[in-house]
């Protein structure tokens, strides 16, 4: 049995959790807002003025959503200057994975060349890369991994319902990862925090397709194996969440959010991030948004933000960057971390 106490620990107190590379993947294929207004009733200004959205990447039909996050994990790796070999542990953050059964991960370790190393679906919603921080955080201090590939990947095209004008502009595809490895205190992973309110479940659901309700022509006659949403419920719940989130995460790290750099909300619409913003006094330059060509991808949404402004030269090593999300579950959560 692995001892995971003492000088056996290659991590401890004194070590941190640092992002050393990171990757991201867009399908090519995009679908414009004009492009809805054939499939349903609306209009490239209505799209924009309650979301912030202009475009979204959607995955083609002999796509896989595992390639996604093969892509944007072999990305990170090459960021990081390691090859799959060098990887102790893989983590893909998803809400809707290949197969119920076995998942999302194993289908991105066969295809990366992991070998042996463990790896998991981590099943957060959009909250799903922050609470994957938090994981590897404790991976690599525990001593249990030296490397951590951490993905999110979401095809969510694949469970919106086209005919429902509410949720079907919202949703877009891609995949975003990085490798973490132990670090110096003071650099990498300062504070994470990562909660749940599970009072509002149903606010974000699929009705059927698992062991409570399993398919049936019933359930797919009545369009049960689409993702539905209480829009208003979401938006009142979200901005209040990720701000408790933040504080809290501030508080762990030591730090205020005068010392922070950059904030990367999870890019759910333009209106909730601009509202964190007012509440947080954060000023619009100091926030991270891609959600206008990307649209929501629920846990890759951060990563995929990350890794565009990292290699646009944004974000520089030594900046501390803070990233909150709320999802499915409803999971909520945020992490600061210096670069």
């Amino acid at each position: 049995m692995l001892s995971v106490s003492g000088a056996a620990c290659k991590g401890g107190p004194e070590m941190a959790a640092r992002i050393v590379g990171s990757g991201s993947y867009l399908p090519p294929h995009t679908v414009a807002n004009c492009d809805l207004e054939s499939v349903v009733d609306t209009s490239d200004e209505w799209i924009v003025q309650r979301t912030g959205i202009r475009e979204r990447h959607l995955l083609d039909e002999h796509e896989l959503p595992s390639d996604m996050g093969v892509v944007a994990g072999r990305r990170a790796l090459e960021a990081a200057g390691c090859v799959a070999g060098d990887i102790d542990f893989l983590l893909v953050a998803t809400t809707f994975p290949d197969m119920t059964c076995p998942g999302t991960a194993p289908f991105v370790a066969r295809e990366l060349g992991t070998g042996d190393a463990p790896f998991f679906d981590l099943t957060a919603g959009c909250t799903g890369f922050v609470y994957g921080l938090a994981v590897a955080e404790g991976l690599l201090a525990s001593g249990l991994a030296q490397c951590v590939l951490l993905v999110g990947s979401e095809a969510l095209s694949r469970v919106t319902d086209w005919n429902d004008r509410r949720t079907c502009v919202l949703f877009g595809d891609g995949a975003g990862a990085v490798v973490l490895r132990s670090g110096p205190a003071g650099t990498g992973v300062l504070g994470v925090s990562v909660h749940g309110d599970p009072e509002k479940a149903l606010l974000l659901h699929m009705p059927a397709g698992g062991a409570r309700q399993p398919a049936s022509h019933a359930t797919v006659d009545a369009r049960q194996h689409f993702l539905q949403m209480e829009g208003s419920g979401v938006f009142r719940s979200a901005v209040p969440l990720m701000e408790r989130a933040l504080e809290r995460a501030l508080a762990k790290a030591g730090l205020t959010l005068t010392e922070v750099d950059w904030v990367i909300p999870h890019q759910a619409n333009q209106r909730i991030i601009d509202a964190l913003a007012r509440r947080l006094g954060v000023s619009p330059d100091r926030v991270i948004a891609n959600v206008d060509r990307v649209a929501n991808t629920s846990a890759a949404s951060i990563p995929i933000a990350l890794d565009e402004a990292m290699r646009q030269g944004r974000i520089k090593p030594g900046d501390v960057v803070a990233m909150t999300a709320f999802g499915a579950g409803v999971t909520y959560g945020a992490a600061i971390v210096r670069m």
